[in-house]
């Protein structure tokens, strides 16, 4: 009889499609939400390059709207979009023209820890 019973039990495929999906789901939901936060971190910076390109361009270009270092600061935190709060800007005259340059760090919580990641960008317009 247990001769019968372990050969049912070696040919039953019951239940084999919960298991193979309980080893795929959680590699499948990391990569999903690894792919995201890669995708915030990308926009995270390209906006913040964006931000600093426009307010260096406007204070060669445009000089009603950026008169000074102050109003091209302003100017350039009104043209970041990414999250992650205000970035610090700063404006100098430089040699290649001018220089607007945007610093912060990010606070990553990807759930079980925190990541602090820098990031930084420079334009010069002349």
């Amino acid at each position: 009889m247990n001769r019968i019973l372990g050969t049912r039990a070696q040919h039953d495929v019951r239940g084999t499609a919960a298991v193979e999906f309980a080893l795929v789901a959680p590699v499948f939901v990391g990569l999903a939400v690894g792919t995201f936060y890669v995708c915030l971190c990308l926009f995270l910076t390209g906006s913040l390059h964006y931000a600093v390109e426009q307010a260096a361009r406007c204070k060669s270009v445009n000089t009603t709207v950026c008169q000074d270092g102050p109003t091209t600061v302003t100017y350039a935190q009104n043209n970041y979009f990414g999250p992650g709060g205000t970035p610090n800007f700063t404006y100098t005259a430089a040699a290649c023209g001018n220089s607007v340059t945007a610093s912060m760090n990010y606070v990553l919580d990807v759930g079980l820890k925190r990541f602090t990641v820098p990031v930084s960008a420079t334009a010069c317009f002349p």
